[in-house]
């Protein structure tokens, strides 16, 4: 390099130092720091928010993790579909239900009842009228069964009562009539294979032709706390005259003698 192209060069160093500085200016002069630091500076200063970076690394796992979710998702849902579509008792398990007067009905297709199911008696039987103050309503007698042979009280959850008549029939056998106030929560539950009959009675009422199975609340041991009982429950009727309080007719095997007593109560049930 000649001595010409060596006094260029340095006169371009030093036009491009008093550039730098030019931009600085005096305030960083002064300051003592570049243009970079003080930016950084006012930055903190003003507390903006910096967006933070994502490592490509991680953007990377976080979708293979998310592929991989779906796709494990996606194979259970299939499987259980598969299930449901090609195994019987899975898929004769579903059920469909509704409410008729605070009785729960599910159909159940796959439900069994016991075999040797028969109709209980009223137990700690108590005078009509006791009854009727114990449970807060006036229990009907229909004309076609005549004066009860025994009645009995029992408590339902929320403070409602049971009230049961019974009566014994030619064959020894028993017929039982429940009267419950009917509500929005559920005291018996039925299950049954096949869809009840809907007949009329001067107002809408299920007929049950085959056994199954009745859950029902009770009382435990201590008389304290409420439990659910399950037995197999015959042919019966269920109805609400009133609309307030539900009659439960079991015991009679034939639906044209059940309608024949449903027929023939009259007067009101509650009070």
């Amino acid at each position: 390099m000649s001595g010409g192209q060596e006094e260029e060069l340095r006169r371009l160093r030093e036009e491009l130092r008093a550039y730098g500085r030019s931009l600085d200016g005096p305030e960083g002069a002064a300051g003592g720091g570049t243009m970079a630091e003080r930016v950084l500076a006012r930055i903190l200063a003003e507390q903006m928010p910096v967006p933070a970076a994502v490592p490509r690394s991680r953007l990377r796992a976080v979708r293979r993790w998310a592929r991989t979710r779906r796709r494990s998702l996606l194979a259970s849902l299939c499987g259980l579909l598969t299930v449901l579509a090609l195994t019987p008792p899975v898929r004769a398990a579903v059920t469909d239900w509704f409410g008729f007067h605070g009785v729960e009905v599910r159909h159940d297709p796959s439900a069994v009842p016991s075999p040797g199911g028969r109709v209980p008696g009223c137990a700690a039987p108590v005078p009509l009228e006791e009854a009727s103050r114990r449970a807060g309503f006036t229990p009907v007698v229909p004309e076609m069964l005549g004066p009860p042979n025994a009645v009995s009280v029992g408590a339902l959850p929320h403070g409602r009562s049971l009230v049961s008549l019974c009566w014994r029939d030619d064959d020894g056998r028993t017929i039982r009539l429940d009267q419950f106030p009917g509500r929005l929560d559920f005291s018996f539950t039925k299950t049954v294979r096949e869809q009840p009959q809907w007949l009329d009675v001067g107002g809408q009422a299920l007929w049950f032709p085959r056994p199954h199975v009745l859950t029902f609340w009770m009382i435990d041991a201590e008389g304290r706390r409420f439990t659910r009982e399950e037995r197999t429950a015959g042919p019966t009727l269920l109805w609400s005259p009133t609309g307030t309080v539900t009659l439960r007719l079991e015991g009679v095997r034939s639906r044209e003698r059940a309608l024949e007593i449903a027929t023939s109560v009259t007067g009101p049930s509650d009070r």
